[in-house]
């Protein structure tokens, strides 16, 4: 049950995160930062309403996954995609977490590798595959540089 807790926080942390900076025009750090303080203070302020579990985990999941909030809209702007993003990341925090004790940028590694995959879904459900995603990320990556002179 607590697994679920944690898979559903870090779905909607990222959605919240993603709402605040797109629709309420907050910025993609201070939203990010505004889930994090919020999940922080409900932990500090009702300690015995989670497990101890939760109580230790969940401010972590929820800000990790609002790392995943901040993209930019022109990147990905699909609240699904984003909430299924933030599961992504949770799934690789419950499994990988102890890899990265000691390490800093642990949570945004994690949140970077889950955004890659789930912006990934489209190009591998194409008939071409792979491949065909790689002819589309060059040729974005070339009207970005040509946009930039």
């Amino acid at each position: 049950m607590t697994h679920w807790i944690l898979f559903l926080a870090g779905g909607l942390s990222s959605i919240i995160t993603f709402v605040l900076q797109v629709n309420f025009k907050q910025g993609a750090v201070r939203a990010s930062a505004l889930v994090g303080v919020l999940v922080g203070v409900f932990v500090l302020v009702f300690p015995n309403l989670l497990s101890p579990y939760l109580t230790e985990n969940l401010p972590l999941v929820c800000f990790g996954a609002s790392f995943i909030g901040m993209v930019s809209s022109k990147v990905l702007s699909n609240y699904f995609l984003i909430g299924i993003s933030g599961m992504v990341f949770t799934f690789i925090f419950l499994n990988t977490s102890s890899y990265f004790e000691g390490f800093g940028g642990g949570l945004g590694s994690a949140a970077c590798i889950a955004l890659l995959v789930t912006l990934s879904f489209p190009i591998l459900r194409k008939k071409r595959g792979i491949s065909n995603g790689l002819i589309q990320l060059r040729d974005q990556m070339r009207s970005r540089i040509k946009n930039r002179k």
